[in-house]
This record gives C-alpha cells, sequence and structure tokens, in this order.
C-alpha cells in the first residue's frame, strides 16, 4: 500500500463535512450487500451547491457508488461539467467486474473530487487519486475519514493484515453472567437489544460459534427481522466433529464452514454431505489454530466475523489475540453466581487484564449496549 495521500492542509469546509456525510449515509445503504467488497457511498453535487446524483456500491459485480451517482444524474438530465463527486473511499482505477471508476468521472468533466479515505487494496491504493489529479481534477483526501473507516473495519483488515476483523458479541447481566449456573438465558436481554444484534449478523460476512453452543442451545444462527438480501456464512469451531446432522442450523440457505482440530472421515464425509466444507486446523494442544482459522478465513475473503459463542471459546478466542471487538449488551438484571462473558485468567495482577477502548455506549430497549476495541492489537 502506498503512503496516505490526505492532503487537508486546511480544515475542510463545513459545506464538504455535510456532502461527505450524506454520502457516508448512502454507504450505509450498502451494509448488508457488498461483502467482501467494502460499502462506499457517492454524492454529486454541482458548481452552484445543489445536489445532482447520489449512489451506492451494489452487489459483486455490478455497479460502484461513483456509477450509480453518475447514473443517477444522467437520468435526471443534469450537466455533470464542473460538478464535485464525494466518495467514501478513493475511487477504484482497476479492471475488476466493473471498469474503474476514476475513468468514469474524469470522462463527464467533474472538477474535483472529494475522498474520505485511500483505498487500501494494493490494485487501487493511491493509484486512483493520482489518475484523477493526472487529468486535472482536484483531489481532496481525509474528509471525515475516521467515520468512512469504521463503515468498512473488516475490509481495512483483510487487505492490509490478511485477516479479517472480529467482533465478539455478548448479552449479560449487569454483574457479567451470560447465563445462569445451570446453563438457563433466554432471555437475559430485551426483543429490542436481539434485534439490534441480528443487525450486526446481517453486516458480517460470516457468524461463528462453537461446538458447545450448537450442542447446548441447538440455535439456527440466521439473521431475522432485519432486511437482508443474504445470510452470512456460518463458521462452527468443532474440534471433535461433532455437529449433529439434526441440528437446526443446517436448513438455512447458507455455507456452512466447519474447522475441526482431528479429522474422523467418516464424520466428515456425512458433514459434507450436508453441504459443510470442513478444514482440519490443529494446534499443540489438539484444539482449532484459531489464529490459523482467522488466517483462513481471510484467504477466503471474509471481512468481518461476528462471534456469538459461550465463555470458554470466547476466552480461548481472546486468549488467542484474534478478537478485535467487543459488543455487549448489558441487561438491568443482577444474576449473581452464573457463567461469565468469557473464560479467562485467573491473573495475578490488573496489567495482565484484557485493556479495552471504549469506542460508544448507548440504550438498546431496556438495556445498554456498549462497543469496545481491544488495546494493542
Amino acid at each position: 500500500m502506498t503512503p496516505p495521500l490526505d492532503n487537508l492542509d486546511m480544515p475542510p469546509t463545513e459545506s464538504d463535512i455535510q456532502w461527505m456525510s450524506l454520502a457516508l449515509t448512502w454507504a450505509e445503504k450498502a451494509m448488508n450487500i457488498t461483502t467482501p467488497n467494502p460499502r462506499v457511498g457517492c454524492v454529486i453535487v454541482n458548481p452552484q451547491g445543489v445536489l445532482i446524483g447520489s449512489g451506492h456500491t451494489q452487489s459483486v459485480g455490478q455497479a460502484h457508488a461513483e456509477i450509480m451517482a453518475l447514473q443517477d444524474a444522467e437520468q435526471q438530465g443534469h450537466d455533470l461539467a464542473g460538478a464535485t463527486a464525494y466518495v467514501t473511499l478513493e475511487p477504484c482505477s482497476h479492471q475488476g467486474h466493473t471498469g474503474p471508476c476514476c475513468d468514469a468521472l474524469i470522462q463527464v468533466g467533474l472538477a474535483r473530487v472529494v475522498v474520505a479515505v485511500q483505498d487500501p487494496n494494493p490494485q487501487v491504493s493511491g493509484n486512483g487519486i493520482a489518475r484523477l489529479r493526472q487529468a486535472g481534477l482536484q483531489v481532496d483526501v481525509g474528509v471525515s475519514k475516521d467515520k468512512a473507516l469504521s463503515l468498512n473495519l473488516g475490509f481495512f483488515k483483510r487487505m492490509t493484515q490478511g485477516v479479517p476483523w472480529m467482533r465478539l458479541k455478548v448479552a449479560a447481566s449487569l454483574d457479567g453472567q451470560t447465563a445462569l449456573s445451570n446453563g438457563l438465558s433466554q432471555w437475559i436481554t430485551s426483543a429490542a437489544a436481539r434485534q439490534d444484534g441480528h443487525a450486526w449478523r446481517a453486516r458480517a460476512c460470516a457468524v461463528l460459534t462453537g461446538i458447545g453452543t450448537v450442542l447446548e442451545d441447538d440455535p439456527r444462527l440466521d439473521v431475522r427481522d432485519i432486511d437482508t438480501p443474504r445470510q452470512p456464512t456460518l463458521v462452527i469451531v468443532d474440534s471433535k466433529l461433532e455437529t449433529p446432522l439434526n441440528a437446526k442450523l443446517w436448513p438455512i440457505q447458507r455455507e456452512v464452514w466447519i474447522y475441526c482440530a482431528k479429522e474422523d472421515a467418516d464424520r466428515k464425509a456425512a458433514l459434507e454431505a450436508k453441504g459443510a466444507q470442513v478444514t482440519c486446523l490443529p494446534n499443540a494442544q489438539g484444539k482449532v489454530d484459531l489464529r490459523a482459522m482467522q488466517k483462513d478465513l481471510g484467504q477466503r475473503n471474509i471481512n468481518e466475523v461476528h462471534i456469538e459463542a459461550g465463555f470458554k471459546l470466547n476466552g480461548s478466542l481472546l486468549t488467542a489475540g484474534v478478537v478485535d471487538e467487543l459488543l455487549v449488551y448489558l441487561a438491568p438484571l443482577l444474576i449473581g453466581q452464573g457463567m461469565g462473558m468469557a473464560n479467562l485468567g485467573p491473573f495475578e495482577a490488573l496489567s495482565q487484564a484484557l485493556k479495552l477502548d471504549i469506542q460508544n455506549v448507548m440504550p438498546i430497549g431496556n438495556d445498554i449496549r456498549l462497543i469496545a476495541h481491544i488495546k494493542d492489537q
């Protein structure tokens, strides 16, 4: 990836921030449809400061945000000469399923392109911006950069590190218990929190769980009550290939990937007959190598993984250092002795504790939703 091309020598104008905010709103409309491509929005404004075109990236193989915005303006009969395009990610410069967006912007006679953030994809990174400038367009990079990054955390991590962004979701009581000591957990949080959790499932490329959750809860782990054109891939960490052939997860129209630590030819064949893809990635302890699994998911073009597992696998994932973010729903309940969020420690000093960076706290129904990033990862 080439060095960042942010060139905001002066703070962006209020107008630039407002138009980029609208472009980001359009990018959010693509939240559940673009994987493994990034979610991108674009708006076009004429020299008089009037909005003349808007659009967002479509599903893989279809038009990008810039093309959708250009088509919108042209269908309305607007003159694009001298206009400014606000794009939440650097326009592409390579021929993929579609042609280079930077060339399309040049051809219609735009005067300026404002880009929120440079594309980390090595096929694009900096090239789109350079071609726009070479063609005589003014290009400003970095307006609302942090907001644009947050929409595509997984895409940026996969492009720069080769692995997906891993988000660990937990529903717990205020004293941090995810279930009673007898295992009962339905329902600690409210219906509003559960629906919000489905929205986070919908945006992910894959939902990950462990064999313990499959055996104990027999969950579907699909997206429900949220408008989405696809179901995320289901990933199961199942060291001994114990996933039942009659589990509720099977009828869902989606891919199922199972990672094991020891292959059993008969069980593997039976699971593959159900449609699963089975991959054996053992570690020295006879469990699934979670870091190798994360790398494999990146190679399969997975941007974001939404984890819903039990406290044992949660602890293993956190200990392995593959979790980037916590998505925690806290209910106004005190359960007392029960099952915690993650099997960690015991630590001998507070310095050993996992350190978090709180990103957002907000009420969801009667519950509190907390988003935190793991520090130093």
